[in-house]
């Protein structure tokens, strides 16, 4: 009976912590776009240009990159920086992983440019101004994995040789939800692509 009542209670606890997660990301400034094409497999985005902190790591894996860039990039947002400044969590985080040089950037809120922003107190934290893109994205759920990062970056590579689009440069992958997030996860393969609009 005792044991009921705990899983119980356990269960209630974890549901109010996902709800509280669920609000709060609700509030969470996130990286603007416009959708340019959407077909039920994936859609086309345009991103216009967005102020960065980005750190570049020898890492070859998600679970390689992401702990280590988190941290570091956690550690400028949350005050290590010149005026000792705590800076909004944005969302998406981006991950581009490759064999060549990988990196890990936090999109900075709005209200923030290369002018206004504290320098890092960490020298492996740049600060920097993205190009506009096009983008082409496919969606999944759950925890991300290097196996599921492989397997979707492949799935829209396919897609995008089907319909004739061209991609360019490397699959990222954006992540927007907290490692303690149990449901409601939301990942995203981005690969740039040319496309002429009308």
């Amino acid at each position: 009976m005792k044991t009921n009542i705990s899983v119980t209670v356990i269960a209630i606890i974890i549901l109010l912590i996902q709800s509280f997660t669920t609000m709060s990301l609700s509030r969470t400034e996130q990286q603007k776009y416009t959708v340019i094409l959407k077909e039920k497999d994936f859609e086309i985005r345009f991103y216009p240009s967005a102020t960065v902190a980005t750190i570049n790591s020898n890492a070859k894996t998600y679970r390689d990159l992401s702990g280590p860039g988190f941290r570091k990039l956690a550690g400028y947002i949350f005050g290590g920086n010149e005026t000792s400044t705590s800076i909004s969590m944005t969302a998406p985080v981006h991950m581009d992983i490759n064999d060549t040089g990988s990196s890990m950037s936090f999109v900075m809120p709005s209200s923030y440019n290369q002018e206004n922003l504290p320098k890092p107190n960490d020298p492996d934290v740049i600060i920097k101004k993205t190009a506009d893109e096009y983008v082409a994205v496919i969606r999944f759920g759950g925890f991300a994995s290097d196996r599921k990062i492989i397997s979707y970056s492949g799935r829209l590579h396919d897609i995008l040789e089907e319909k004739g689009i061209t991609p360019y440069g490397h699959a990222r992958f954006l992540g927007y939800n907290p490692p303690y997030q149990l449901f409601g996860r939301r990942n995203e393969i981005v690969i740039p692509v040319n496309w002429k609009t009308e």
